[in-house]
């Protein structure tokens, strides 16, 4: 493995609960739904739009629409996690040594740019990172292959010399379909979540394992 790509919500960042606590308010609130929050932490993959669509169907927004409510998702989302926004444990040092080690490292999220560069930039971490793939830079989300993809042909690697970290079941779906090794993290998902895929490396709840340190050795 020579590269490292990197899911960034609930990945880097233990973030998922917020995220689904702030499409529960707009889909329920804001929008006239009925949906509990199981149901929306289980269609809460993919980008924005994706998940209107799956919620209330086809053609019932309009593009203008489906914008304008996933940035005032996002600006809910920033508002409350804001004050916890940090690295997982043992991150910080993961990425140093890694860029230390001269590992290419990316980005490959299913968020849009205003959501990623408040994680960069607020925690300073862009330095580390030579490539970074958006949701407006796919046609297909995961668990599509082309997020991870476009990320190893940014960083001029070859997909089996990849692995991905991710911690949602379709994202490591978009991994094997990318045929990359995926490492998963415990934070939103239980493993047996992941028991129909062959790629899963390692299940770790954030990177102070043995293994994560290992592949630095």
């Amino acid at each position: 493995m020579k590269a490292f790509i990197f899911d960034l919500n609930g990945t880097m960042i233990d973030d998922m609960s917020y995220h689904t606590s702030a499409w529960e308010d707009i889909l329920n609130n804001d929008l006239g739904g009925n949906f509990s929050y199981e149901q929306v932490k289980q269609n809460m993959y993919g980008k924005n739009s994706e998940v209107l669509v799956r919620m209330f169907g086809e053609n019932y927004f309009s593009d203008e629409q489906m914008t304008a409510l996933s940035f005032e998702k996002e600006r809910r989302y920033q508002s409350a996690f804001l004050p916890k926004l940090q690295l997982l444990p043992g991150l910080s040092e993961f990425l140093e040594t890694a860029y230390l080690q001269n590992i290419p490292m990316a980005i490959a999220s299913a968020a849009i740019p205003f959501n990623i560069n408040f994680v960069l930039d607020n925690l300073n971490i862009r330095k580390y990172f030579s490539a970074v793939v958006s949701a407006d830079d796919v046609e297909i989300s995961k668990p599509h292959p082309e997020t991870f993809l476009k990320a190893a042909e940014l960083l001029g690697m070859p997909p089996a010399e990849c692995v991905v970290f991710e911690d949602a079941p379709k994202g490591a779906e978009a991994a094997a379909n990318a045929h990359m090794q995926c490492i998963v993290l415990t934070t939103t998902h239980q493993t047996e979540e992941f028991s129909y895929l062959s790629n899963i490396l390692n299940f770790s709840s954030d990177y102070t394992s043995d293994y994560l340190k290992d592949l630095l050795v």
